[in-house]
């Protein structure tokens, strides 16, 4: 079946399958060496001799001198390569969480403008488990330390710095979206076809001012030449609480149980464990990402903690009109996050949201 939705097999970079990633850590790993981490050091000192707060950070006020053409390289890697990065090395054992934070939204800044990750406007986000429920429709499943589903989030590229590792479990998992639809392509394109559908996702509360409570993007979208996932299996099944939202007939049923169970395939997938002061990121727009549930520490200042990190980048590929739902504008540059009447910019430390 030859349409316009399914014109070609993609190829390229970005179109990777999982053990040929596992097999070449060079392909995303790069390990700080000492000459970086006192460049970023002396950068975040600067910043912080500054006052303000870490939500405000630029790149001019966070000055790089080498490790500037490394970002500059990260950058056109995520857009244009396998859009997949992990720096290794940062000694954030050694550091307070405000150096930390530092570091990594400098890092952020040189990338990128930051994007609010929920109502409250927090630019960066603290991944923990809140001991939550997925089965409360108004939970982030990140708050969580259940197993996630393999996901998309709402900004360019999402970034997490590693400060502590969970006592079990809570492995990254990464695979691509364009090999996926190779292989649905290849193998049931009247399935793949569905998934260029409208499909209701679910807002878990977080509801921009006169938007309905749930989104209406296709998980699959081709636009000016380039295909773009946007995907949350979890907040899409939930949605189907709604009245008003559209049904998922058994048919869209069947192709996102598809597209999940080739996200799952240990032939597609690969998974690294982030050690602390690993800082990976993900390019969303050809990339999914998921965790394994975990275990974690009995001890409160033991327990798993990342940071996360929105960002929208220059020279981005142009998004759909319909991305507007969720990223309030599709101008490059300054699009993504979660935006409501309430929300104003800022860096929390220590929250637990």
């Amino acid at each position: 079946m030859e349409t316009s939705l399914l014109p070609y097999s993609i190829t390229g970079p970005a179109a990777w399958v999982g053990p040929a990633m596992a097999k070449d850590e060079g392909a995303w790993l790069y390990h700080l060496s000492p000459g970086d981490i006192a460049d970023l050091e002396t950068a975040a000192r600067h910043y912080l001799a500054l006052h303000r707060d870490v939500g405000e950070i630029t790149a001019a006020d966070f000055p790089l001198a080498s490790f500037v053409g490394h970002l500059n390289a990260l950058q056109r890697k995520l857009l244009h390569g396998n859009g997949i990065a992990v720096l290794r090395g940062l000694p954030v054992a050694g550091y307070s969480q405000e150096f930390a934070a530092t570091v990594f939204c400098g890092i952020g800044a040189h990338l990128g403008s930051a994007r609010s990750q929920n109502a409250a406007g927090h630019i960066l986000g603290h991944v923990r488990d809140l001991g939550l429920s997925s089965k409360d429709p108004n939970t982030r499943i990140y708050q969580t330390a259940e197993r996630q589903t393999f996901h998309t989030d709402s900004a360019d590229v999402v970034g997490l710095l590693c400060l502590r590792e969970a006592k079990e479990g809570g492995q990254s998992l990464l695979v691509s979206a364009e090999t996926i639809y190779n292989r649905m392509r290849a193998l049931r394109p009247d399935l793949l076809e569905k998934l260029f559908d409208p499909i209701a996702t679910d807002r878990r509360g977080e509801v921009p001012q006169g938007a309905l409570a749930w989104m209406t993007i296709p998980p699959l979208s081709w636009h000016e030449g380039r295909l773009t996932v946007f995907y949350q299996r979890q907040y899409i099944d939930s949605a189907q609480r709604f009245e008003g939202a559209m049904r998922l007939t058994p048919a869209h049923v069947e192709a996102l149980d598809m597209f999940d169970a080739l996200a799952n395939d240990s032939e597609l997938h690969f998974g690294m464990q982030l050690q602390p002061g690993d800082m990976q990121f993900v390019y969303n727009h050809s990339q999914l990402h998921d965790r394994t549930g975990f275990v974690d520490w009995p001890e409160p200042g033991n327990r798993r903690h990342l940071l996360r990190l929105w960002l929208s980048i220059p020279g981005d590929r142009p998004l759909p009109e319909c991305f507007k739902q969720r990223y309030g504008s599709v101008e490059i540059g300054n699009r993504g996050g979660i935006v409501t009447k309430e929300t104003r910019l800022h860096a929390p430390l220590d929250v637990h949201t």
